[in-house]
């Protein structure tokens, strides 16, 4: 595609916590074309999580040298905005972003058809026709009306994918999604979101421990190593 990546990073570190409880990731690079695909693998506690918030924008870099996000025309320099402190950020997290994490995390108290179409409606934008085109296209048209604990587990991840791309975001961020669903619902969550991201022409980043999966589907790879205290993400 045409113009700058979607995401490009350079030797960007993200600290959590001080001395024995303390946790650093190392990103010595990561380029993101806009539509890409990259998986991040790694064993649990090994920084997955931690790099998914940064890329949404959701936690901010001790240090970079570079960390631009270019969903269209305009680049957004992620460290500066932080550093002016954050405010900026907002409206890119709502209008460009779509997070589905590992449990879900649908409002309890909200239908499915008002959980999907929240992330759009923060973002200021209408998109109910859009919540029943996905609904539809992921075997949930049927369920819009209900509360979420009256669905399935895989019912309510498709839920949540559904509201992670009803703004048709440029970036999707996957965190273990299919963690808690079995291996034949597993292998059809990654196909939807393939198929989706790919509909949408939104740029996915998964993480994931289960390797098998990941090269099923033929995702490039960041892989974490790490040791005590310290992570370093690596692109194989």
């Amino acid at each position: 595609m045409s113009g700058p990546p979607l995401l490009d990073l350079r030797d960007v570190a993200v600290q959590r916590g001080t001395g024995a409880e303390g946790f650093r990731l190392d990103v010595p690079e990561l380029v993101l074309e806009r539509g890409g695909r990259l998986a991040l693998l790694g064993a649990s506690g090994s920084g997955k999580s931690t790099l998914l918030e940064l890329l949404a924008l959701a936690a901010p870099p001790q240090s970079a040298v570079l960390f631009h996000f270019a969903p269209g025309e305009t680049s957004l320099d992620v460290a500066a905005a932080w550093a002016q402190g954050g405010w900026a950020l907002d409206a890119w997290r709502a209008t460009q972003v779509g997070y589905v994490v590992q449990t879900g995390a649908l409002l309890p108290f909200l239908s499915i058809g008002d959980n999907i179409a929240l992330q759009a409606e923060l973002g200021g934008m209408s998109r109910r026709g859009r919540v029943k085109e996905l609904a539809q296209r992921l075997g949930i048209a049927e369920q819009l009306g209900k509360l979420p604990a009256a669905l399935s587990v895989g019912q309510r991840q498709r839920a949540a994918i559904a509201r992670a791309l009803v703004h048709r975001p440029a970036l999707l961020l996957a965190d273990e999604p299919t963690a808690s669903v079995d291996p034949a619902m597993a292998a059809e969550v990654l196909a939807l979101l393939m198929a989706e991201t790919a509909a949408a022409g939104s740029a996915l980043v998964l993480a994931s421990h289960d390797h098998a999966s990941v090269a099923r589907l033929g995702l490039p790879v960041l892989r974490f190593e790490a040791s005590p205290g310290r992570a370093r993400a690596v692109r194989v």
